[in-house]
């Protein structure tokens, strides 16, 4: 049984394929370009595969995703049709992007932007700021990580709302839900955070038209995907004080090109993708415990859906 093993970085996908063959005695377990039989590979454990890479297997059961994201995948034009996708999620990754979502909200919602600029013109600047409870919040995307995010922010006390394509139910939280329930939340949302599963209805969705429904002088934190947001309608928005600031973790282009205009922009937080950055040693518990279940039942609970994208 052969799993075949890619990440971008060949060091990574090494780390990776040592560290799943402990996890996984009795597997094969090789990188993507040491495999010297392709219709040996049965698994396939990637993060961002090259176009054909799937396709090279004319017996693959199943991709598994190192992440909770399955779009990097889907990206790949030449992807087998009718191959199965596990997501590699868990308590931990959760945990990251709860601190992270209660982090950059926190550091919008007291202005610490504006409070370390202060600091570095010697300027004793004290920033009144409203109560949690008077400041409203905004989720777009109540998956495992959207509601726990919500749930955090709702626990923090502020004005906790979220959206997502179907109706959900999530305690402390206002929801919203559909086309029809978009404007209602963004109406009043004073900071926004992102975490949509990137999908063909969902590319884009930060631009000029939802920024421009925000209230003057909003947030925005992307922690999704780079394909979320228009960047040019960011900066347009920043340079017209419809958004204050903005906090980005994720880019169309990884990593950040130096030359990027967002680094040198005092409105922008950058952080390179780490929101929700999976641990590799329980990652690769949580991927060597989905292969096993999968392997003896063909199928497995983090399953993730093609069609909707996610």
């Amino acid at each position: 049984m052969t799993v075949a093993v890619y990440l971008p970085a060949q060091d990574k996908t090494q780390w990776w394929v040592e560290m799943l063959q402990g996890l996984l005695p009795g597997w094969d377990i090789a990188a993507i370009d040491e495999i010297e039989d392709p219709s040996a590979v049965k698994h396939a454990v990637v993060w961002r595969p090259r176009a054909g890479d799937m396709a090279r297997f004319p017996n693959l059961e199943v991709i598994v995703s190192i992440g909770a994201g399955i779009d990097h995948v889907l990206a790949d034009p030449e992807l087998p049709k009718g191959v199965p996708i596990i997501r590699t999620v868990g308590d931990d990754l959760t945990q990251r992007m709860r601190e992270y979502v209660a982090l950059h909200v926190l550091r919008h919602h007291r202005d610490m932007p504006r409070q370390l600029q202060a600091q570095a013109e010697k300027d004793w600047h004290a920033i009144v700021v409203p109560v949690a409870p008077n400041r409203v919040v905004g989720v777009m995307g109540l998956g495992n990580l959207g509601a726990a995010a919500a749930k955090t922010l709702a626990g923090l006390g502020f004005a906790a709302r979220g959206w997502s394509k179907s109706g959900k139910d999530i305690e402390g939280v206002e929801t919203f839900a559909g086309a029809d329930g978009m404007d209602a939340f963004l109406s009043g949302c004073e900071i926004l955070v992102n975490l949509l599963p990137l999908t063909d209805s969902t590319k884009g969705i930060l631009n000029a038209d939802l920024f421009g429904k925000l209230p003057k002088g909003a947030c925005v934190i992307n922690c999704a995907r780079g394909g979320h947001l228009v960047d040019g309608d960011l900066i347009a928005a920043l340079e017209s004080g419809q958004i204050k600031q903005a906090t980005l973790d994720v880019f169309h282009q990884e990593p950040l090109p130096a030359d990027n205009a967002f680094w040198a922009n005092s409105a922008i937080t950058v952080t390179p993708h780490v929101a929700s950055q999976i641990d590799a040693a329980t990652g690769g518990r949580l991927i060597a415990a989905n292969l096993k279940i999968f392997a003896e039942t063909g199928t497995c609970p983090d399953m993730a859906d093609a069609a909707r994208g996610y």
